[in-house]
């Protein structure tokens, strides 16, 4: 499915351990707004949901981002249709 606006993307993003329990949440698919093109324009865009979302992923705060199920940094960029995992720097099973 093709974002109505050009200008927006739909991700899925999906959050492990530590991260799935404090957000309530494994797994979402979400329409990014324009503007939002880095895995760190994302991060500040789900900061913005406030509470849990603000403090698990606050600056600072030791989160790993992989896109695609490629380890990525905060500059790599995100489009239609990307999968984007987040999860802490230590999962157990």
């Amino acid at each position: 499915m093709k974002p109505a606006d050009s200008q927006t993307a739909v991700v899925r993003l999906r959050y492990f351990a530590r991260l799935r329990e404090a957000l309530d949440c494994s797994e979402e698919e979400l329409v990014v707004p324009a503007g939002v093109r880095t895995v760190s324009d994302l991060m500040a865009f789900l900061r913005t949901r406030g509470g849990a979302w603000a403090a698990e992923l606050a600056a600072g705060r030791p989160v790993l981002v992989a896109v695609n199920e490629d380890m990525a940094d905060a500059d790599r960029p995100i489009g239609h249709g990307d999968t984007v995992a987040f999860m802490p720097p230590v999962t157990g099973g």
